[in-house]
């Protein structure tokens, strides 16, 4: 089972508001310093670029919907954002097409195999059962909206920039090195094109799904993204729609089964949040209502989860009160 031990931890419960700007600021600086030092698990090793970055590095970042940020460590470290990227671009096809047409071309069901798994796809006729496996993102971002691929490519990254609330760029020097180890997701999108459930240049979709995951951000982006899901659609620092909130509502849906892949079930069950993970370390964790947090950290675990990042998490989880399936009564609740 996930290891998210905060014994010791101050822990409340809360459905209302988030606690006072101090106490989100002190408890942020206490998840920092509690993990800080943990130097379980290891870096992404089969991208080369990702093997050579520095293992070190960790940084938290809490976006409330008023816009307020909290954080503490390398929160303004950039690293690629990765498998992250698929909650987004999801949430962006959905605007396009609708809840019913993206759920029949994509699915919104957990493999419970692998995030590359071949064999999900064969098991299930050819369906890439839901968005946040390698395959149905795939499929996903072969839906964006443009005429030729470099109209697509646009569209993903102008879209993923008004989640984030500024411009991003794609990192060359990964890109690079995803694209000459990407032979499984080109054979990946080969197979689903002999299903017909993708049309067009299967190559070139890859090929923006590669280019997708290089793009920048720090743990504060991942968490001004995030809350952006939470608050309906609107980023709260630019103050801009980005997705109506219906489209939030299905995206954080689909996070709360399989953002985790494999690991879904326990990180629900540890942290109560939808939310999404990459194998650059970073971690976006959504409190509808509420905000939203961005952590990174490098080294990961088996299934190529941030270490630091899911303890880091579940300890804000706990002491914000974000457990969305947690109550109290309305005698023993605490102050905030």
């Amino acid at each position: 089972m996930l290891d998210t031990n905060t014994d010791g931890v101050d822990q409340r419960v809360s459905t209302g508001e988030l606690p006072s700007w101090q106490r989100i600021d002190e408890r942020v600086t206490e998840a920092y310093e509690r993990n800080v030092a943990d130097e379980g698990g290891r870096v992404a090793d089969y991208i080369p670029e990702l093997a050579a970055v520095d293992p070190s590095q960790f940084g938290i970042c809490v976006a409330d919907v008023g816009g307020g940020l909290h954080s503490a460590g390398d929160a303004d470290v950039e690293f690629t954002i990765q498998s992250v990227s698929k909650a987004f671009v999801y949430a962006l096809v959905c605007a396009e097409f609708g809840h019913d047409e993206v759920g029949r071309l994509v699915g919104v069901n957990n493999t419970g195999l692998a995030f590359n798994s071949v064999m999900a796809i064969e098991l299930n006729d050819g369906h890439p059962m839901n968005p946040m496996v390698n395959a149905g993102a795939i499929a996903t971002t072969a839906l964006m909206p443009g005429a030729t691929l470099a109209e697509k490519w646009e569209n993903v990254r102008t879209g993923l920039s008004e989640f984030a609330g500024r411009q991003l760029t794609m990192d060359g020097d990964v890109y690079r090195s995803e694209s000459e180890t990407n032979t499984r997701n080109e054979a990946i999108a080969k197979l689903l094109k002999s299903y017909g459930r993708v049309t067009g240049d299967s190559t070139g979709l890859v090929d923006i799904y590669t280019r997708q995951c290089s793009l920048r951000v720090t743990a504060q982006d991942l968490a001004i993204m995030g809350a952006t899901l939470a608050d309906g659609g609107v980023n709260p620092v630019t103050k801009q729609r980005v997705v109506s909130p219906i489209v939030c509502r299905d995206t954080l849906a689909v996070l709360a089964t399989s953002g985790l892949y494999e690991r879904s079930g326990e990180w629900m069950f540890e942290i109560g949040l939808p939310g999404k993970s990459g194998v650059s370390g970073g971690i976006v964790t959504v409190a509808p209502g509420k905000g939203a947090l961005g952590a990174f950290s490098p080294r990961l675990d088996s299934a190529g989860n941030s270490v630091r990042g899911q303890k880091a998490t579940a300890a804000l989880s706990r002491s914000l009160g974000l457990n969305i399936f947690a109550s109290d009564s309305e005698g023993d609740r605490h102050d905030v």
